[in-house]
């Protein structure tokens, strides 16, 4: 029998900010397509490239909708998407991973400094999205580039 992962959460049950919630650390409350959501930031790192230079996948653009934009990866098959949905996680998108830093300003997470993290927001055929977790730092790169990902999950607040 396996375990069903938290679908959603009840606003009066949320913890404060950085502490623990469905098998991560609660970073925020926020507001994703009129529903208003807890993000959370799962233990795992994940290596790989986001995903074929040169092929632009159709709805992995969304700035605010990580959840979207991996699942477009997975069906395209990046192999670092289908890892973050088996985890019942996503990759965030360019909004979510703003969230993260700013948890991470207020000392309610820790991210990985060393190496620069793929967002789920693709930019072009041949660029997607990245962040140095040392400041902040946004831009894109080449989508064959391998580099971490820090699977985040979201649930509707009730």
């Amino acid at each position: 029998m396996t375990k069903q992962a938290q679908q959603t959460v009840l606003a009066a049950e949320l913890p404060e900010r950085g502490q623990p919630l469905a098998g991560g650390v609660f970073v925020t409350r926020y507001w994703l397509n009129g529903v208003e959501r807890a993000l959370i930031l799962l233990p795992d790192e994940l290596v790989g490239p986001w995903g074929e230079y040169g092929v632009e996948i159709k709805g992995a653009d969304s700035y605010s909708d990580g959840e979207a934009n991996t699942r477009a990866m997975a069906e395209a098959g990046s192999v670092i998407a289908v890892k973050a949905l088996e985890l019942d996680g996503f990759i965030p998108s360019c909004l979510e991973v703003q969230l993260l830093m700013a948890a991470k300003a207020d000392g309610l997470v820790v991210l990985n400094e060393e190496r620069f993290h793929w967002l789920s927001t693709q930019r072009s055929a041949g660029l997607a999205y990245f962040m140095d977790f040392v400041d902040g730092w946004l831009t894109s790169d080449a989508k064959l580039h391998e580099r971490l990902a820090r699977p985040v999950r979201s649930l509707p607040i009730q």
